[in-house]
């Protein structure tokens, strides 16, 4: 077994770049999911009505989008315990966490519990809408693995820029 892992680590470091380009891509379009999340779902419950600015259709897209981040969190963590088994850091220790976290938002409190919720008269003290806020900032604890892989791919391209292997 550690045979196979140690090629696989290898055979990672070796496509390094390719790694990181997939696991940020993937993570990428959650953007959009959030977006949507901020737009439909937490702004009509504030004002009332939907801030989503494409047709009802997207909702629907978004909804299929977010399950890329199944994939995006497969491939994220593998990149984070690559980056762990070269130096410890306690930065990669907690992305690896805000990152993990996500299961509980997929598994446990998904988004149609929150839109569930949220359709329903609001009570601040009633512990199903306390779930759905929990869920919410699950979600957005994607956004600092998003902007961590983003300046990763972009300073891996740049050094594959200055300097080419021949």
């Amino acid at each position: 077994m550690k045979n196979f892992l140690n090629k696989f680590w290898d055979w990672y470091e070796r496509h390094y770049l390719f790694n990181l380009s997939i696991a940020t891509l993937l993570f990428f379009v959650q953007l959009f999911h959030l977006y949507w999340l901020f737009s439909d779902i937490i702004l009509s419950k504030f004002t009332g009505h939907s801030h989503f600015l494409f047709p009802s259709i997207w909702g629907t897209v978004s909804a299929f989008l977010d399950y890329s981040e199944i994939p995006a969190i497969i491939t994220t963590t593998v990149l984070y315990l690559h980056l762990l088994r070269k130096e410890f850091g306690y930065k990669i220790l907690w992305l690896l966490l805000a990152l993990n976290i996500q299961w509980i938002h997929i598994l446990w409190i998904t988004d149609e519990v929150v839109i569930e919720r949220f359709n329903e008269s609001f009570s601040l003290f009633h512990w199903a809408n306390w779930l759905a806020w929990i869920a919410i900032l699950i979600d957005y604890l994607e956004l600092p693995v998003i902007y961590d892989t983003v300046k990763r791919l972009i300073a891996e391209i740049k050094n594959k820029i200055k300097s080419p292997k021949s």
